[in-house]
């Protein structure tokens, strides 16, 4: 079965600080949620700019590949992942987004 892919986008919260959050994520969210046993790889991204120019509409974005749903859904709701989600929750707006990807074949 493949993976399912999540992206979140995401900004930071008036008042929150960037070194202090990107401190967080490195430190706490990253190893945290690569720990999950659902997680075949999870990164977070800083949006720099846009091609062509222009500030994006996010200052960051996070990937996250699920091998299983229903695993994800138990690692998500321990207590340990719950103070994770409840400090991400409390320093970004954000909008997590399932995808799957669209099949097609190579031209021969």
């Amino acid at each position: 079965m493949a993976a399912t892919r999540i992206v979140a986008f995401f900004n930071l919260k008036p008042g929150v600080n960037v070194e202090d959050y990107e401190a967080w994520a490195v430190a706490t969210d990253l190893p945290t949620v690569n720990a999950l046993p659902s997680i075949v790889g999870f990164e977070v991204l800083r949006a720099t700019d846009k091609l062509g120019g222009g500030t994006p509409e996010y200052q960051y974005i996070e990937i996250l590949d699920v091998s299983d749903m229903d695993q994800f859904g138990k690692d998500v709701s321990t207590p340990a992942m719950q103070a994770v989600a409840g400090a991400f929750r409390a320093m970004v707006d954000v909008s997590f987004i399932k995808t799957e990807p669209l099949a097609w074949e190579p031209k021969k």
